[in-house]
């Protein structure tokens, strides 16, 4: 069991098994040029990939682990 700390979110999403997927595939191809396109700051943008991380971590965790 994971324990939430006062200061964060748990996410439940409801998706399909080709919508894991894809955003399995998305996030291992994303790079940091494009968080960094989308962010104000280089702050920002490491702090966006970092979440990308722990989602694709996720997904990786229950099977949806593109090579």
């Amino acid at each position: 069991m994971t324990t939430i700390k006062s200061d964060e979110i748990c996410l439940v999403v409801p998706l399909s098994n080709q919508e894991a997927w894809d955003l399995a595939q998305f996030l291992k191809r994303v790079g940091y040029a494009e968080f960094r396109s989308n962010a104000v700051d280089d702050e920002e943008a490491y702090r966006m990939q970092e979440v990308a991380g722990k989602i694709r971590q996720a997904l990786n965790q229950i099977g949806y682990a593109p090579r």
